[in-house]
């Protein structure tokens, strides 16, 4: 099976088994080897007119913390339930008046092989108190790059998708 078809069967699964009155529409689920992201927007409070940004800021904080809370223990049920379905742990966030916040993350170790040029970028940023420790620092790296070529690589999972549904529709070797 694809890794398109696993996030289209996850997130289809989580559609319908997630409370109707949990999110606005249908959750985002983003998958990788390991993880499975859900995603839910929250409608946010009502506030009266001309509100402060200050206190706005605090009722949407407010607000995303009584939901977790309120949700906590089904939400670890039904993450139990499609990490025995599917194999893949569940990450749980939700993104509420412009604001994102993820409640659980996995934090998963990935081997590379860096050649000296790469390494001294990492020792710097450590060096200059960017980063805690090499592996921090190419954490911050692989963030910044993300926050930068967010739409190419957007566009190169587009491809990816492509070429999986090229090779599934093609004969079976």
């Amino acid at each position: 099976m694809s890794a398109s078809e696993i996030e289209e069967k996850l997130r289809g699964w989580f559609t319908g088994r997630l409370p109707e009155d949990w999110f606005e529409g249908p959750p985002e689920v983003v998958v990788d080897r390991e993880e499975a992201s859900v995603v839910g927007r929250l409608t946010p409070p009502e506030l009266p007119e001309g509100v402060s940004d200050v206190e706005r800021d605090s009722a949407l904080a407010g607000h995303i913390a009584r939901f977790r809370e309120e949700t906590r223990e089904r939400r670890i049920a039904i993450a139990r339930e499609a990490e025995h379905r599917f194999g893949h742990k569940v990450s749980w966030g939700v993104e509420c008046g412009g604001r994102r916040e993820m409640f659980t993350n996995l934090s998963v170790p990935v081997m590379t092989r860096l050649r000296q040029p790469e390494r001294r970028v990492l020792d710097t940023l450590v060096e200059a108190g960017v980063a805690r420790s090499r592996s921090d620092a190419l954490a911050w790296c692989v963030r910044l790059v993300g926050q930068h070529a967010d739409a190419w690589l957007s566009e190169l999972r587009e491809a990816l998708r492509h070429v999986e549904r090229a090779r599934a529709a093609g004969p079976k070797v």
